[in-house]
This record gives structure tokens, sequence and C-alpha cells, in this order.
């Protein structure tokens, strides 16, 4: 029986708590503000949308090839979200916010999320648990699709607006700021691998 309790639970844990994807909303919050961040936002979001509607109807045959497919995910992400925390650690000065600019820009945002193993395990768990084995329809699954979109957008939007409501604060701090930030997305992407998974690809 369809649990709705437990798929928001589930889905809300995933969204609000502390990751890539959030950690750089907040900081682009504390840079440009909220308005500013939106085009970052979207494309987060495009690209969260693209995952969750790609395991839904892939969902089996994904599962049957997972376990390659997220050895090079996660070489990927990691390669990437590194890339990311340099760009966040040397934006320490006023004359570096345009140089950040370059990584607050919507394609940006589909390409974390794209790269995101995470959100891949979470696409195929959510749709593997929740949704595919009670709904199948087009209909269903874009409306599924949206519900976790919006959900999504809500938790960006308070990340990023608790950068903004904080940047007095950051400005004054920024290079202490961008450190920790930087560190908190190195962590998220030690999490992704292992040398083992540089290895069975090579």
């Amino acid at each position: 029986m369809f649990s709705i309790a437990g798929f928001l639970f589930y889905v809300i844990i995933n969204t609000f708590t502390p990751g890539p994807v959030n950690i750089m909303a907040m900081t682009n919050g504390s840079y440009f503000g909220y308005r500013k961040s939106l085009r970052f936002m979207l494309g987060v979001i495009i690209g969260f949308i693209i995952i969750m509607i790609t395991c839904s109807y892939l969902n089996l045959f994904l599962a049957s090839i997972f376990p390659k497919a997220e050895k090079l995910m996660n070489v990927l992400g990691f390669c990437y979200m590194i890339y990311l925390s340099i760009k966040i650690m040397k934006s320490d000065s006023k004359e570096t916010v345009g140089k950040y600019r370059e990584i607050n820009t919507f394609t940006t945002g589909i390409f974390i999320q794209l790269m995101n193993p995470k959100l891949i395990l979470f696409g195929m768990t959510v749709t593997s648990s929740f949704i595919v084995p009670y709904y199948q329809s087009n209909i269903h699954l874009i409306l599924f699709t949206v519900l976790m979109a919006s959900i999504g957008f809500i938790a960006l939007s308070t990340w990023v607006i608790f950068g903004f409501l904080l940047q007095n604060i950051i400005s004054k701090h920024r290079k202490k700021f961008n450190i920790i930030m930087a560190i908190l997305l190195i962590y998220s992407a030690s999490s992704l691998i292992n040398i083992e998974d540089i290895i069975n690809l090579i």
C-alpha cells in the first residue's frame, strides 16, 4: 500500500539536508541574493526533473546496469565537486565575485545534478520504492516528479535565503566562510569515491 507520509518524509529529508547542491545554493545566496540565484536554482530543478523522469521510466533497466554506472558517476561527480570547491575557495574578495558568477549559472545547476550520484541513487530508491510499484501512468509519474521538484525548490530556496540573510556576517568573514563551504563540498565529494572506483574504471 502506498504510504504518502513515508514518501513525503523521505523526500523532505533528502532535499533539505546539507549536500553539495544546498551548499552551492547558500553560497550563491550570500553573494548574489535570491533573485540573482534563480538561474542556478532553475538549472538545479531542471536537472532534478530530468533525473526523476529518467529513473521513473527506466527504473528496471537502470537497476540492471546501475553498479557500473554508479562507479562512473562517482568519479565524474567527485572531479566536478572538487573543481567547484576550488572555485569557491578562491572567491575571497569583491574582486573575485565576478569570477564566482561563472558557477552561478543555469548550466552549472543542471550539470551538478546530472553528475550527482546521490541524486541518482535517491531517484532510483524513491521511484522503485514509493512510485513505480503503485503508479505507472504518465500522468502519475509526471505529477510525482512535479511534487518532488516543488519540495526540492522550497529546500533550495531555504538555503539561498539562509545565505542571503547572513550575508553581512559572511561578508566580514568571507575567506573563512568560503574555506568552510569548500571543505564541506570536498567532504561531500569524498563520500562519493574510493580507490576501487578508479581502478575498476581503468
